[in-house]
């Protein structure tokens, strides 16, 4: 049972809860200037424009950061092709020349035709999923490394519910959905268990979610081994066709069209940001994020909302896994989640750990890893420039002084966002 804090317990000037990061999206009361009642920055006349600025503003870094990394990765091409003169269509480019045919060659095969552009369009959508399982996350102070594990699980999950015997022969308004909520369970209680850890034990969410990853990985193993269709394929059987999720727009090649899944990303995204701003629960997720001794104290269960922040977290990647299986794969493999939990932290942290700034993220990183292979076939550049460029991306988003340094932005406090809390903390 709880009891009254002591004195020497109580929050102290310090403990401030300090929302205004977290809110810079969010419309806020409307008031009056007291100098002559004219309408303050939250009044219907300046809210909008006031937002407006807020969000231009966001946007600096995550631009910038964008920016360097590609111009670096520019510098990096001009010295390799230097040192190492290229074969095939790029032979005797040399410089801005062989950039410019690069970074063109990006483009056109992330945008270039309808099929490029859906390509971008369906690699982005499990990008967008688990980029908004992990911001959700650093919303609550809590570093879900796990995002990979809850991934992979939601997607056998999926899978298994999609070839098993008990299901096969539902109608598709039934299988679909049942498939989808398998995922996200499975995903959910594999958030659940680092949750439960942390709040009655302590244990840091980033140490028991990495080892619940390896975990995943092996129970996958072991399943596939189990269920393969036939020698040689370590994989699940094909899923029923009444568990596919419907093609919106089809394409020419019929390989990657984009689907039903797309749309319900866009809808999580709304989700998460009607949860995080204009609900209860996603008030006292900011607040115990902000600070969980402030929040403690305003008699909000930190415990409580750790364990339901990292299920969520673990809802939303394993909704990711299903999506897949179910609107692209359609069976699951081993080493098919491999990379998106970490690519992820790319996203949340660039699109601010904003819903709307992940979606605008997870289809920048869509359009690097689609048009990647063009940009190689076109001109012989290594597909690891982009993997190399992400990286670049998240170093000057983490450690944004640098990008602030080199192009003198100034730092505020908005800009300052809490990913994760101490240890034990």
């Amino acid at each position: 049972m709880d009891t009254e804090p002591r004195i020497e317990d109580r929050p102290q000037a310090t403990d401030k809860i300090e929302l205004a990061d977290h809110d810079q999206y969010a419309a806020r009361p409307a008031s009056s200037d007291s100098t002559g009642g004219k309408p303050g920055p939250g009044s219907p006349r300046g809210g909008l424009g006031q937002l407006g600025l807020s969000a231009l503003q966001a946007l600096i870094v995550p631009a910038l950061a964008v920016f360097t990394a590609l111009v670096i990765g520019a510098v990096l091409i001009m010295l390799t092709a230097a040192l190492a003169p290229r074969q095939g269509p790029s032979a005797g480019k040399q410089g801005l020349e062989l950039v410019f045919a690069g970074y063109g060659g990006l483009l056109h095969g992330a945008f270039g035709s309808w099929d490029a552009l859906a390509a971008s369009i369906v690699t982005a959508t499990p990008y967008i999923f688990v980029g908004l399982a992990l911001a959700l996350g650093f919303r609550a102070g809590l570093f879900n490394i796990g995002a990979e594990g809850q991934l992979a699980l939601g997607s056998l999950a999926a899978a298994y519910v999609g070839f098993a015997p008990t299901f096969v022969g539902l109608p598709g308004i039934i299988h679909l959905p049942l498939a989808l909520l398998a995922g996200m369970f499975a995903g959910a209680i594999w958030g659940f268990i680092p949750g439960f850890l942390k709040a009655r034990r302590g244990a840091h969410e980033v140490i028991t979610t990495i080892m619940l990853n390896y975990i995943a990985a092996q129970i996958v193993a072991y399943v596939l081994n189990q269920v393969k269709p036939g020698q040689g394929q370590v994989r699940t059987p094909d899923i029923a066709t009444s568990a596919y999720l419907p093609v919106l727009i089809p394409t020419s090649t019929h390989l990657k069209e984009v689907h039903l899944g797309t749309v319900l990303a866009l809808l999580a995204a709304a989700a998460v940001y009607w949860l995080l701003w204009r609900s209860t629960t996603g008030f006292e997720l900011r607040t115990v994020g902000a600070n969980p001794n402030a929040a403690k104290y305003a008699g909000i269960s930190v415990n409580r909302i750790t364990i339901l922040g990292l299920t969520l977290s673990g809802l939303l990647a394993g909704l990711a896994g299903a999506a897949e299986v179910t609107g692209v794969n359609h069976y699951h493999t081993a080493g098919f989640s491999a990379g998106y939990g970490f690519d992820s932290i790319t996203v949340a942290l660039l699109g601010k750990n904003n819903p709307f700034g992940v979606v605008a993220a997870a289809f920048l990183l869509g359009s690097l890893k689609s048009g990647a292979g063009d940009m190689q076939l076109s001109t012989g550049i290594p597909i690891d420039i982009i993997s190399l460029i992400q990286g670049l991306i998240l170093l000057f988003v983490a450690a944004d002084y640098i990008v602030r340094a080199l192009y003198r932005v100034k730092a505020k406090q908005e800009d300052q966002t809490l990913l994760t809390r101490g240890w034990g903390g």
